[in-house]
């Protein structure tokens, strides 16, 4: 039922941890990119040197993308150098790996510091910023989301490279998904309402998704035992 949900929902990528990477390749049988949370997911605070080596573990044993989350304590004092520094070793972890740099934001105190820890991760190499873990009393809002996206947009004018956007925790409804692709398209173009440069994290949308899928094809939404990945 996984892989024919992935080919219908046309999901480009599952997030795992690293422990559990071997048994998705072994069970989905489709072509779904597979990310690895890594370096201390959700709290970001183990020793670096093991951060660094459960980024290259997890690449190892076939991750395409990392999801790595900031040490929150370098955007609260200020210690700009420090992040990227951070961020730049993990950079180099990945290797040929796709990095997703996860800001954490409703654990940085400002919009301010959201923006600068934006431009100072999308220095640092990454390909993607995304909002939250999930874990977060405040994950994934609109005002945030506007200072990251207008971060996005602003590197890409000073420096050419495109950095994709994330946003995580939060959002379970397919109206919500429209929300966001809405404010993707407003603000960043057409091009960042695609796969490459746009995901959601969709563990809670997933739900509401197989919901209207059945409503489309039957005429009628689904009681919830119908639905058992909900």
């Amino acid at each position: 039922r996984v892989p024919r949900l992935c080919r219908v929902c046309r999901i480009v990528c599952a997030c795992v941890r690293a422990c559990v990477l071997r048994a998705c390749d072994v069970c989905l049988h489709v072509q779904v990119p597979i990310a690895s949370v890594a370096a201390g997911f959700p709290a970001g605070q183990t020793p670096m040197p093991q951060r660094l080596e459960e980024i290259r573990q997890a690449v190892s044993l076939g991750a395409t993308e990392i999801d790595i989350v900031i040490t929150r304590t370098h955007v609260l004092t200020g210690n700009w150098q420090a992040l990227y520094d951070e961020v730049k070793a993990m950079r180099e972890a990945c290797g040929e790996a796709h990095l997703k740099t996860i800001l954490a934001t409703g654990h940085l105190g400002s919009l301010t510091n959201v923006y600068k820890a934006s431009v100072v991760a999308m220095m640092a190499g990454s390909d993607v910023i995304k909002t939250s873990t999930g874990k977060e009393a405040v994950n994934a809002t609109f005002p945030v989301a506007l200072v990251m996206v207008r971060a996005i947009r602003e590197y890409r004018e000073r420096t050419g490279f495109k950095v994709g956007f994330k946003p995580a925790g939060g959002i379970r409804t397919a109206k919500d998904a429209l929300s966001w692709l809405a404010l993707m398209k407003e603000e960043l173009g057409d091009e960042w309402t695609k796969p490459e440069l746009f995901r959601i994290g969709a563990s809670s949308l997933l739900g509401d998704i197989e919901r209207q899928l059945f409503h489309h094809c039957t005429g009628r939404y689904a009681a919830a035992y119908q639905l058992p990945m909900a």
